[in-house]
This record gives C-alpha cells, sequence and structure tokens, in this order.
C-alpha cells in the first residue's frame, strides 16, 4: 500500500516557522532519516545515517533528519550535526503517524508528489540499501555502500510512538 502524506502536513525546521510538506516538495525529493533521541536504537545508527545522507547529498533529493523531540532535545542529540543537515522536529509525531511508522529509527524516501516511494524501520542494512537504492534511480545518482565496515549489525528499532 502506497502512502501519501496529507498537503496539510506540516514539517516544522530548527530554528525557522513550520510549512506544509508539499512546500518542501516543490523541487526536490525528501531522503529523511527520522530518529527518536530518546533511545539507543536511533544512537547506534546516527553515524551510519549521516554516512548515507552524505553520499545522497548530491542527488535531487533533498537530505535532512526528522527528529521526534522539541528544539533543544534536538540540538542536544545532533549536536554540530543539526548546522549540517536540515533537521525537521516532530515532537508530537505527527509526521511519524502520516508516515505510517511503526518503528525508529527509520529512512524514508518521500517523492515530489508526497508519496512515501520507499522505506525502511530500524536498522536493516539490506531494506536501508533499497531505500537509497530506489532514491539513486529516481535521480540518477550513485547508491552509498551499506552496509560498510564499522556500521552496528541489523536491530528491529523502538516504538515509533513513543
Amino acid at each position: 500500500m502506497t502512502v501519501t502524506l496529507p498537503d496539510d502536513l506540516s514539517l516544522a525546521p530548527l530554528g525557522s516557522t513550520p510549512r506544509p510538506i508539499g512546500e518542501w516538495l516543490t523541487t526536490f525529493h525528501l531522503a529523511t532519516v527520522v530518529l527518536d533521541p530518546y533511545t539507543n536504537e536511533s544512537s547506534w545508527v546516527l553515524r551510519t545515517a549521516v554516512r548515507i545522507l552524505e553520499a545522497l547529498r548530491g542527488s535531487h533529493a533533498r537530505v535532512n533528519l526528522l527528529v521526534t523531540a522539541n528544539e533543544a532535545d534536538t540540538r542536544a542529540f545532533l549536536g554540530p550535526l543539526a548546522e549540517q543537515f536540515l533537521v525537521f522536529t516532530d515532537p508530537d509525531r505527527a509526521v511519524v503517524k502520516a508516515m505510517g511508522l511503526s518503528s525508529l529509527p527509520a529512512f524514508v524516501f518521500i517523492r515530489v508528489d508526497g508519496s512515501i516511494d520507499a522505506q525502511a524501520e530500524g536498522w536493516n542494512p539490506a531494506e536501508w540499501r533499497a531505500v537509497a537504492d530506489t532514491i539513486t534511480r529516481t535521480t540518477a545518482w550513485q547508491s552509498p555502500t551499506i552496509p560498510v565496515a564499522g556500521d552496528p549489525v541489523a536491530f528491529a528499532g523502538s516504538p515509533s510512538l513513543g
């Protein structure tokens, strides 16, 4: 089943006013890693997620992090990464619910029409590679290597709704 995000769904970037998702999708798709800063699972995959997003940065997908926390906790969790990436906050988990996610961390590819074309929940290298491959096929980009030495072993993730 394909999930299409509602037009009135807002994304709240750090330090700025929330805007409807359609305004974020006017030119580029979104390559989104969803993290819960209150769980170990999201911290275990953070370095790997950054590596994957960096490899996709030049594609026609806007790479970003979506963190299920307020601005202060998001900045505390990400540290300097908060300045290196487009970061959205989702403290009430409305975006996570709209995406239909059941566990975090997650890797989600949102097309310019608001449809979720691929997603992976928890950390499973093969599933994250499939999302990255979908992104790179769509954007004519080179897919990152997943996994690499130093990436965590696969794990199921934590409940997405806290």
